[in-house]
């Protein structure tokens, strides 16, 4: 196996992710122009689908513009800085009105209409071979550099289990991100891991009142519903590599709602916010999960 050489330990959540060949890895990029055929049987294989260029790259840097700049006041960016730099000042911003102008901008129009790029969903509608609906709850973050907190592992139909589990996520680097700038990255082969898991979870919440059930909070759930904190931890049990990349704005990743994924640090020694986009695209006629037909909100529980 190819060692991945890095500049700086991979960290999350306090821990460093092995630099070991059978524990560290890359994506697979993928070209989104190849026959549905192909994508499919590469998506079934792996769980995800690293799709290069396929938004128009000066488009996600002008929302990525717009969205910096709505934060300017607030003391987030680097005075006198290019808000698509998103540069950031090093702290003493207003957090409050942050998170209240962030949950403002995903009602926005220009963000639905950046979510539905017709790109992404000729996409989906290749892929599912039908026309496709996506979820009204979609998530819209940045990321500080330095943040000691980053998401856990876990796979998404943990959220999302009132509806099908024949959903995809996008998840959308919204600028380019770089390995330090803390992207996402994914457990070689964990589809299969988290469908074990989900069966596993469902037989032992056989018994709870239905909307306990579909809970990512329910008595037999861990902490935010995740997996660990431990992502080496995690690799080593079930012997797998993390798989990390060096994202680009007009890439999109898709993966299955089984796929085991996590976040790293924002160690970007340039002082780059990270900004990303998690949203829900499936059939039209399958079962949607109503908890997602509502905008997102910090006090939704999910």
């Amino acid at each position: 196996m190819t060692i991945v050489s890095l500049a700086k330990p991979l960290l999350s959540n306090g821990f460093t992710l092995s630099s070991a060949p059978d524990r560290l890895g890359r994506l697979e990029p993928t070209d989104p122009t190849r026959p549905r055929a192909a994508l499919w049987e590469q998506f079934q294989a792996q769980g995800y689908l690293w799709l290069k260029g396929l938004l128009d790259r000066s488009a996600v840097l002008d929302f990525r513009r717009r969205y910096f700049a709505a934060l300017r006041e607030t003391g987030l960016l680097a005075p006198g800085t290019d808000p698509v730099e998103g540069r950031y000042a090093g702290g003493g911003e207003n957090r409050e009105a942050v998170h209240r102008i962030t949950v403002e901008v995903t009602r926005w129009a220009a963000y639905e209409s950046f979510c539905l790029a017709t790109p992404i969903w000729r996409f989906y509608e290749t892929l599912f071979e039908g026309p496709v609906y996506l979820h009204k709850r979609k998530i819209l973050r940045h990321t500080r550099p330095g943040s000691a907190s980053c998401t856990g592992a876990h796979y998404d139909l943990t959220y999302l289990r009132g509806g099908t589990d024949r959903v995809c996520t996008s998840w959308i680097p919204i600028g380019d991100i770089p390995v330090e700038l803390g992207g996402l990255v994914y457990l070689e082969g964990s589809d299969a891991v988290g469908r074990r898991l989900e069966a596993e979870f469902a037989a032992r919440n056989a018994h709870l009142p239905p909307e306990e059930r579909i809970s990512a909070y329910n008595r037999n759930m861990s902490e935010a519903g995740w997996l660990t904190k431990d992502l080496p931890a995690l690799a080593d049990r079930i012997d797998a590599r993390w798989l990390i990349a060096d994202y680009e704005a007009g890439d999109m990743v898709v993966h299955s709602a089984y796929m085991i994924h996590a976040a790293t640090l924002n160690t970007d020694p340039a002082g780059r916010l990270r900004l990303s986009t998690d949203i829900r695209y499936q059939r039209a006629t399958d079962a949607i999960d109503a908890r997602w037909s509502e905008h997102w909100s910090p006090t939704d529980m999910l």
